[in-house]
Formats: structure tokens, sequence, C-alpha cells
């Protein structure tokens, strides 16, 4: 059967053509009966078909069918049904969870910053100690030795503290062992005046008594001798291989602080110098000159180079402060030179005396009407070394071994300095004329 709709205001006309209403529909066809109002859901235990539930909706539905609207029915209390949460859906973190995150990344970051840190202490040659731990050997004893704690190390274990009684009291110096059955070298002026037995304080703190084996005031030298084994001597270097500026150790006791080093470098060499107390004898020094240093009671003990080798004995200081009153250290140290005095300590051990250098020939002063270059000799022994040379009285020395002579002190100083039978170069004036000689020291006859 063909439908004619017309459109009707806002809906179809469900008649047929001619105004002749719309046919019955048929039973069981699912739909109800035209013009027949739905039944509410749950009235005459019927339920409204899923069409009618939004019959307004239905585009093919009859104009002037009643239409309800059938809205589900409110939850029963008691009977609402258990919320299904999204397993996908993001949970909201619990206080547990917001505590445990910065307590974990503070424990990752400690951990990663302790492994960083050790790291880079290992690398870097530094390590920590542990309380409670016994140490790793700490990088302080690892010097390398030739580096001057490797120096210090080696040879204080060979540098002594010299303590005797005199009238004041208790003079005490330093002194460093010169071999191993016990002879130790000092300054003569550590036991001048000494009026009782010396000691020796070593390095480890432990003392002996000593001998006094013999001294040479104007050389300023003396050698003691303690009884005790298993000594270590110092190595001796050669002072005259030595240049300014080369770097140098003092050690000893000064002020009585024992196992005292200080360093500087050669600041000057065959510095001469006379020095002494009043009415005891007069010391001539051709001295090494240092800036390490140097203060009372660090006389007799040694200054070593930067191999270790002994190439001095500490000996006297310069000072701005007047006569009688406590000098101190203003840069201004000096040394005898170890060539010097290893051959007197030897004279003194086997002889018990040592042997004096001479030229032959007394100084009367600097030349006069020269400036004050060289040293007029006032007289020349017959039999000495200088007339032997070819020298007289009245000649002017300029230079000794090219060492310029500007006061007696200096020709007397830088004789000494030389073992006997020595053969130096001596330039000297006569009149106008220059000359140089070669003369053959000797010892004193005394």
């Amino acid at each position: 059967m063909d439908w004619e709709g017309t459109d009707v205001t806002d809906g179809w006309d469900w008649r047929q053509p001619g105004g002749a209403p719309a046919p019955a529909r048929p039973p069981g066809s699912g739909y109800p009966p035209v013009g027949s109002p739905p039944t509410p859901s749950g009235a005459g235990g019927g339920t409204t078909s899923p069409w009618w539930s939004d019959a307004l909706a239905d585009p093919w539905r009859d104009p002037s069918a009643p239409a309800a609207v059938v809205l589900p029915a409110a939850p029963s209390p008691g009977n609402e049904p258990e919320p299904v949460s999204d397993p996908d859906a993001p949970g909201r973190p619990t206080l547990r969870q917001l505590l445990l995150i910065p307590l974990i990344t503070a424990l990752l970051a400690g951990s990663l910053g302790g492994a960083l840190g050790y790291a880079f202490a290992v690398r870097g040659g530094a390590a920590g100690t542990v309380l409670g731990a016994d140490p790793q050997a700490p990088g302080l004893a690892q010097r390398r030795p030739e580096s001057l704690a490797g120096v210090a190390e080696r040879v204080l274990p060979s540098v002594v503290t010299v303590r005797v009684a005199s009238l004041g009291g208790t003079s005490e110096g330093s002194g460093f062992i010169a071999s191993a059955d016990g002879h130790v070298i000092t300054n003569d002026h550590v036991l001048a005046g000494a009026t009782g037995k010396a000691s020796v304080i070593f390095n480890d703190g432990s003392s002996a008594p000593a001998t006094v084996i013999g001294q040479d005031p104007e050389s300023d030298i003396a050698v003691i001798k303690v009884s005790r084994t298993g000594l270590r001597p110092v190595e001796f270097g050669d002072s005259d291989a030595l240049a300014v500026g080369d770097p140098v150790l003092a050690m000893g006791s000064p002020l009585s602080l024992a196992n005292t080093v200080t360093a500087g470098i050669v600041s000057a060499l065959d510095r001469t110098m006379r020095a002494g107390e009043p009415g005891g004898p007069t010391r001539y020094y051709a001295a090494i000159q240092t800036d390490a240093a140097v203060n009372h009671g660090n006389s007799g003990g040694p200054l070593v180079d930067g191999a270790g080798r002994v190439i001095g004995v500490n000996s006297t200081i310069k000072s701005l402060v007047a006569e009688g009153q406590e000098a101190g250290n203003i840069g201004l140290a000096f040394a005898i030179p170890i060539n010097q005095a290893k051959r007197i300590t030897q004279d003194i051990i086997g002889t018990g005396k040592a042997r004096r250098t001479v030229i032959g020939a007394q100084v009367g002063g600097s030349a006069a009407g020269t400036g004050g270059a060289g040293v007029r000799l006032a007289a020349v022994e017959p039999s000495g070394p200088a007339a032997g040379a070819g020298l007289k009285a009245g000649d002017v020395i300029l230079k000794l071994n090219g060492r310029p002579m500007t006061e007696p002190t200096d020709l007397i100083a830088l004789v000494r300095k030389f073992a006997p039978g020595a053969v130096v170069t001596v330039e000297y004036r006569r009149g106008a004329d220059r000359q140089n000689a070669s003369v053959t020291l000797a010892a004193d006859a005394k």
C-alpha cells in the first residue's frame, strides 16, 4: 500500500488519500494501536516499549497520537550499584607516597654525591680517614727523596743537640754525626767556657755523655765523641762546587727548639769575616752566606744542599742589635765550608789539634792611595811560601785565586780556607807593575 503524507504544521498527516483515517496496525506488529497512549512504566504489570521512551523524537510517529516520555526510575536506597573505577585513570597520590618520593630522591642524590666525591678525592691523591679505623699510609709519608721534606727526613736522624755546663749555667748548641763510631762535629764556641762534661741529645730524644776530642778556636771547629752503636753519619758534600742561588737547609736547635729545619739559598760564597769574644781568640771565616733562618742554638748544626749532603757548619749571624744584646735572624747567616771543616776534623781526630794554613807573610793593612784595592804585605818570612814565590815586603796583593782583596781579613780568611800544600794564584802589584805568582801554602810551624 502506498502512503501519502501531507505536511501539516510541524508533523505528518497519517490519513489515507481523501482524508480516511489510518488503518489499524495489525496485531503482533510490535507497535501499539494507533491513538492509544503508552502504558506508564510499572502500570498494569506491563512495560513500556523502548520505542516509546523517546517517542517525541520519533520522526515517523503519528502526530495525533499522544506520546509519553518515560524517565528512568530513581534508584532505591540500598540497591545503589557499587561504583567501578577506571583502571587507566590517574589516581590521587596518598600521603605515604608523597613522603616516600622525596626521601628516596634524597637517598639517591646523597649516594651519588658521596660516590663522586670519593672518586675525585682518590684521583686527586687525598684519602679520608674513618674514625676508629686504621688509616692507610698518608701522603705526607710518601715525599720524594729529593724534596725538602725528603731531605729533612733523611738528615735529621744525624743531627744532635750539644749541651755543656758552664759558669753561666748551661750552654747549648747543635752538631751532627760525622762517623759511625760516634764523632760529632760542632762549633768551638759552643764548648768554649765549659766547666763540665758535654752531653748529646739525639733526634729521638735520647741522650748520651760526650767526650771532647779537640778544639780549634781560630777556625771555630770542635769534635766530641759519644759511645753508642747504630749511629747514622751524614753524607758530606763538596763546598767548592756550590753556586750562588743553590737551595740549602739549616738544621739544629735554635733557642732550644730541637729538630728545627729552615730553608734558604746560598746568598754568597767566600764571605770573609772576623769574629770573637772580648778576651778570646779571633776567628776568621771565608764563609758560605745563606738566608736560611739561623739563630742562637743553631751553631754547630749542618747546612745541607738539595741532595741532603752537608756543605757547611752553621756558625755565626749578622745582627742589627747593639753590643751585648740578644741577636736574632735577619736573613744573614754564615757557615764554615765543609771542605775546611772536614779537614780540620780529620786533623783533630788524628792528632788532637788542627793545622793552620799560612802564606808566610804579615799584612800591614789596605794599600794606601789605591782606593782600598789590595792588601799590602808588611813583612815576608824568608823561608815561607810567599818568599818562595818571589813576593817581597811592600808588595800589594790584589787577588787570591781571582778573589779581590780589600781588607787584611780577606787574605787571612781565604788562606786558612785552603789545606796546607794547596797551590794558589796570587796577583800582586809592585810599584807600577802587575805580576802573578803561584804560591804553595804551608802549615804553621806551631
